[in-house]
Formats: structure tokens, C-alpha cells, sequence
């Protein structure tokens, strides 16, 4: 699935301030570089549903055979192999014998105890990487966990790397035993224990993902074949919030483009990252936070949500929102399907300015059927000029005021909000008694 930095930033996939992001939250993995290959992940959306399927049935087989994960490969472990690589050491002898080893530990004391140590956390690598192999290579595996398997299967199987299988820990090697195993890791295995740990960081990557689609309780959406777009969720919310309200979505071909009204701080903005944010979960094929979801594969999904001026450039804020709905429609009007998510267009001008160009843009994308849009907006006054489109859903957030006070419930219903509480806002933060006493 296609999509954009702008994107990415706009549903707090990725943040400048990491804490706050999708990634960050979904990120459980035990290495540094599991960590990198799930960003890699989380970079690269799939393209097809065959491969989807095949991750989502990566993770749950993760989560069925969780007990015989090999925890005791550690980030230390892998930091310590480098470790053992990037370090200067005299030689070991190649072909120790207990007379050769003794001398070595006696007149290379700290290099016998780096090779000691480094030995240990490789002798549990190779051993948790054959107990991955034994638990997960078989004829259910799907086709990228098999692949990344009997790649791994193939480099742990040197026959000088069996005494690994063949002792039950690495303090039971002798130190002829431990300096042989030393020897032949770092003069002749190097590359291949580099492709190794490159393989279980991708494992590392999919245990995190399994774990966070337990530890969140998310659902794995469900993906249909069809040249319509769709999409159909069950309490949906927002991966993000400590206290979400859900929410119940459906677009198709004939009901295609979501008309969203509601005051400030009604959840326009927080309904629309969470639609967003799961359907990228699930084209990377991550569990999503919802009961249910079913929907058809997406080319793309483009956001239009948090422009900003340029100020070097000289380009105003309504210059680059013209130029983000300029590229969106370039973008999809190519007979793909896309999701195209919209929020307070052209807040860059005056009311009335923006009600006409809205009104220009929103009937202009309405003809593109192939694609589906939510789209929110104060500007509730056009909704009238476009309830003659039978593929608009118009949705709202209601907001109550009781004795001055704002009460947001966050339900999405049927119909147009014409909520205008800007200047209770105000007096409720004491803007207005502040202003007075100027």
C-alpha cells in the first residue's frame, strides 16, 4: 500500500517525539535490531493479501507456540557477538589441546575471559535458534517464516557447531572445547553468524508484533478480494488513547465518502487517525484495535490533516493546502482504490472562501468511485448542496452544553452537526474574564 511521510507523521505512525507514536507503542520486540526490522516493517506496506495473510499467520503461530520461544536470547546476547567480532584478541590456538588451552587462559588472561563470555551467548543463540527451527519449521509455516527458516536451518547445521546441540550449557564445554568453538566462529563462521542474527532480528521483529497483538487485545482484520473498495469495522479505536470510545465504520462503492461535522474537541480528528492507523496496521499485517474488521486490499492511503506554512519558502498555510489536495488528486484520480482522509479543509482563508473551495473540491472527488474519503469540517453549512449525492454519509459528533459546561459523549450518529462552541471554549478556560480585566 502506497502512502507518504506526510501520512506517516499525520496518524502518529512514526513522531518526532517517539513516546507518542504507533511504532513506539507497538514496538515489543527484545533486540535493537529486531527493532530496526520492524521499522522497516512499519516503512514498507504490503501489496498483496497472500503476503498479509502470511504475516498475520506468522504472529498467531508466534502466540500459539509461545512458550517454546528461546527468551534467553537477549539483546546482550546479540551485543555481545558483535562484541566478540569487533574486539582485538590474540590469536587462540586453532586446534587447542588442554596444554594449549591452559597456557593461553594463563598468559592471555583477559582475552580467554572475553572469549569465555562471548562463547556463552553464542553457544545460546545457536541453541535458541535450532529450538526456533524444531518448533517452527514444518509444512504449516507460511511461506516467509519457512524461507527465513530453512535459511537458518541450513547455516546452524556445520557439523563444528553440533557440540552446541550436544551440551546442555556452555559451562559444561571444556576450555579446549570452548577455545575450538571460539576459533572457528570468528576466523571462519563470521558472516554466516552475522546472516543468522539477521534472521532471527526479522523473528525478533514478527515476536514483537505477536506480543503487542496480545498484549492489546487487537483483532486480525480480514481481507477481501474485490476491484470495489471497502471497509467495515466494529468498535474501532484509536491505538493511542488510555480511554477510547469506539466507534462502528462502513464505506463501499455506493456509500463511499463520510461527510463529518461536530464541534472542536468532539473527536472529529481522533475517529478519522483511527480509521487511518488501522487500516495501515493492516496492510502491514498487524492486528488492529477493533472487535471485527473486513475490508479489500488499498493501493494507497494519503491524509490531508496537519498542514503547515513555510515560512523559508514564503508558502502560506492555504498555498499548501491547496498543494496537498492538488497531489491527492493527481494521486488517485488513476482508477486505483485509495483511502483518503480529510480533516478541517482549507482553514488556510476566510469562511466564505473556504465553503466555496470545499464545496468545489468535495464534488469534484465524489466522482472518483474507485476510492473512499472521510472528510471533516465547521463548515456544516454546505452539507445542504450535497445531500444530493446519494454516496455521502453525513456523520457527526454531538456535543451537549449543560450550564456553561461542555460535555463531548464521542458517538458518531447520523446527520450534520451545527455546534458552534468556540467562544464557550473560551469562557470555559477564563479567556473571556481574563480579556476583561485587561
Amino acid at each position: 500500500m502506497e502512502t507518504d511521510n506526510t501520512t506517516l507523521n499525520d496518524l502518529s505512525i512514526f513522531n518526532h517525539e517517539d513516546e507518542f507514536s504507533v511504532f513506539n507503542k507497538l514496538n515489543l520486540t527484545r533486540t535493537t535490531r529486531g527493532r530496526e526490522k520492524l521499522r522497516m516493517i512499519f516503512n514498507h506496506s504490503l501489496t498483496d493479501i497472500e503476503s498479509i495473510r502470511n504475516v498475520q499467520k506468522t504472529l498467531q503461530l508466534v502466540l500459539q507456540n509461545l512458550d517454546q520461544w528461546p527468551f534467553y536470547i537477549s539483546n546482550g546476547s546479540v551485543m555481545m557477538i558483535y562484541k566478540f567480532y569487533e574486539s582485538s584478541i590474540d590469536e587462540p590456538p586453532s586446534r587447542p589441546s588442554p596444554i594449549t588451552a591452559y597456557y593461553y587462559k594463563l598468559f592471555h588472561g583477559p582475552d580467554f575471559s572475553l572469549i569465555k563470555y562471548s562463547v556463552g551467548h553464542a553457544f545460546d543463540f545457536i541453541k535458541g535458534m535450532k529450538q526456533i527451527v524444531s518448533v517452527f519449521l514444518n509444512d504449516e509455516a507460511p511461506r516467509n517464516l519457512k524461507k527465513a527458516l530453512q535459511k537458518a536451518s541450513v547455516l546452524i547445521e556445520r557439523h563444528q557447531l553440533q557440540i552446541v546441540f550436544q551440551k546442555e550449557k556452555a559451562e559444561h564445554l571444556s576450555y579446549t572445547e570452548m577455545l575450538s568453538f571460539a576459533y572457528f566462529i570468528r576466523y571462519h563462521y563470521k558472516q554466516y553468524f552475522l546472516e543468522l542474527i539477521d534472521i532471527y532480528s526479522q523473528l525478533d521483529a514478527w515476536y514483537g508484533m505477536a506480543m503487542a497483538v496480545n498484549e492489546y487485545k487487537l483483532s486480525f482484520p480480514v481481507f477481501v478480494s474485490s476491484d470495489e473498495p471497502a471497509l467495515k469495522a466494529k468498535k474501532l479505536y484509536h491505538i493511542l488513547l488510555k480511554d477510547p470510545v469506539a466507534y462502528d465504520v462502513q464505506l463501499n462503492q455506493s456509500n463511499n465518502f463520510i461527510f463529518l461535522t461536530g464541534a472542536n474537541m468532539a473527536g472529529k480528528s481522533t475517529f478519522i487517525k483511527a480509521v487511518g492507523s488501522a487500516v495501515f496496521l493492516a496492510h502491514i499485517g498487524m492486528g488492529v484495535p477493533a472487535e471485527s474488521m473486513e475490508l479489500t486490499l488499498f493501493d494507497g492511503l494519503l491524509s490531508n490533516i496537519n498542514v503547515v506554512d513555510n515560512i523559508v519558502k514564503g508558502e502560506s498555510y492555504f498555498y499548501n493546502e491547496v498543494q496537498r489536495i492538488k497531489n491527492t488528486i493527481l494521486k488517485v484520480n488513476d482508477s486505483r482504490k485509495w483511502l483518503i482522509l480529510i480533516d478541517e479543509l482549507f482553514k488556510g482563508t476566510n469562511v466564505q472562501d473556504a465553503m466555496k473551495c470545499s464545496t468545489v473540491v468535495i464534488e469534484g472527488l465524489i466522482k472518483i468511485k474507485r476510492s473512499l474519503f472521510i472528510l471533516s469540517t465547521h463548515l456544516y453549512e454546505i452539507s445542504e448542496n450535497l445531500k444530493t449525492y446519494p454516496n455521502i454519509d453525513f456523520k457527526y459528533f454531538e456535543t451537549e452544553v449543560t450550564d456553561d459546561k461542555l460535555i463531548f459523549n464521542y458517538q458518531l450518529k447520523n446527520g450534520v452537526s451545527n455546534d458552534r462552541l468556540g467562544y464557550l471554549i473560551l469562557k470555559k478556560e477564563n479567556v473571556i474574564d481574563l480579556l476583561e480585566k485587561l
